[in-house]
């Protein structure tokens, strides 16, 4: 290529990004829709999602009603617990967890506090409607926190042991650090969460939706016809989009992530919009594709949709890859937002930079060509 038709080369490519640009401009519904997204479902999923247990309802049947049973059921109280009162008999709290309208119920014991000042082992029951698994175990877990503290000051106390000589008992202390969200703050995890989400469906929506547009409007076998190529083509679609997806990326991070969260960025800003360019070409990729086998914007949707599942169920983002069989470990390999998970929370929480991240960015630097070429190809061999 000779240097006037390297010129003429980026010439068309740039004016066929501002055309992309334009029609985008001209959709306000459109434009409405990616800001709602980049703003208000963010800063929803920032605010609105709780993994830690939080006022969750228990009731008690207390058959002792004694001092110790009252010091016992005093314990479950909030933030983690809602005392919600007592009730008399086991079918009345079956029935309440059967209809979901508490979590758990305490189940106290006769005679209670004579078997714990004669030194007997007893029991209290604790039920708990477990429907949601997660709440169910956290609610479990702390309910035995709860009773194994109350048991160790129950009998420090019978013996008569203070402080000090609780102190100087022969003890295995469980000493932890929680690094790089020491406060355990969900908003952090939940608002990035949801902006790499946002970002997944948005870099396989807006490339397909204006390609899939083209068509729609009998334009794309006139742009087919033309002294353009595929690449100049379907790149200005990539270009223009990965653009808007990046000023949206900038306006969550700078305007809700960070002042709303309080999000201590740790790395660089510099290589997270390049790792984000990085992926939003890549997950285009995935969105020409389906821009060549679907012949309406309802099609391309429902095949976004259809394509969302499996990236984000192998992403990492909700179940742990040490928690998955070995055949998803591999196919995990396989999802562009594996790569940028990984990357993402690196980089803003733990200040990770190049020499760490090179085989993620690697990874998702091959799958973007294959992708974007995958559908190059595709649209080749369709209008070629």
């Amino acid at each position: 290529m000779n240097q006037h038709g390297f010129i003429l080369w980026w010439d068309r490519l740039l004016a066929m990004t501002l055309k992309e640009l334009k029609q985008l401009i001209r959709d306000p519904v459109l434009l409405l829709i990616i800001s709602y997204f980049f703003t208000v479902d963010v800063y929803m999923a920032g605010s609105g999602i709780n993994l830690n247990l939080r006022n969750a309802s228990v009731m008690v049947i207390d058959h002792d009603h004694s001092a110790a049973s009252r010091e016992l059921i005093y314990r479950f109280r909030q933030p983690y617990f809602d005392f919600k009162g007592e009730i008399f008999d086991t079918k009345t709290a079956e029935s309440l967890l059967d209809q979901g309208r508490i979590l758990a119920v305490l189940d106290i014991p006769e005679n209670f506090q004579r078997h714990l000042l004669q030194g007997q082992a007893t029991a209290v029951q604790f039920q708990v409607d477990s429907a949601n698994t997660v709440l169910g175990t956290l609610a479990t877990s702390y309910a035995t926190e709860i009773t194994a503290g109350f048991s160790q000051d129950f009998v420090a106390k019978r013996l008569g042991l203070g402080a000090e000589q609780m102190a100087s008992l022969p003890i295995i202390q469980n000493r932890y650090r929680v690094l790089y969200n020491p406060n355990q703050i969900d908003g952090w995890f939940m608002s990035i969460s949801e902006l790499l989400t946002v970002t997944t469906m948005l870099a396989m929506m807006l490339p397909a939706a204006a390609a899939v547009r083209e068509k729609e409007r009998g334009t794309i076998e006139q742009l087919a016809v033309s002294p353009l190529s595929s690449l100049q083509i379907l790149l200005p679609k990539v270009i223009s989009m990965g653009l808007v997806i990046l000023l949206g990326v900038a306006v969550s991070l700078f305007m809700i992530i960070i002042p709303v969260f309080d999000l201590p960025v740790k790395g660089s800003l510099g290589l997270f919009f390049t790792v984000t360019g990085l992926y939003v070409f890549t997950a285009s990729g995935i969105g020409l594709f389906v821009a060549t086998i679907s012949r309406s914007l309802a099609q391309v949707t429902m095949l976004v949709i259809l394509l969302m599942m499996p990236i984000l169920l192998l992403s990492g983002a909700w179940t742990p890859p040490e928690a998955m069989p070995q055949v998803m470990r591999w196919a995990m390999k396989i999802s562009p937002l594996y790569y940028f998970n990984e990357m993402s929370y690196a980089i803003l929480l733990k200040g990770a930079g190049v020499k760490i991240l090179w085989d993620s960015l690697l990874g998702l630097a091959l799958l973007g060509a294959v992708f974007f070429n995958f559908g190059v190809w595709r649209f080749r061999r369709q209008f070629g």
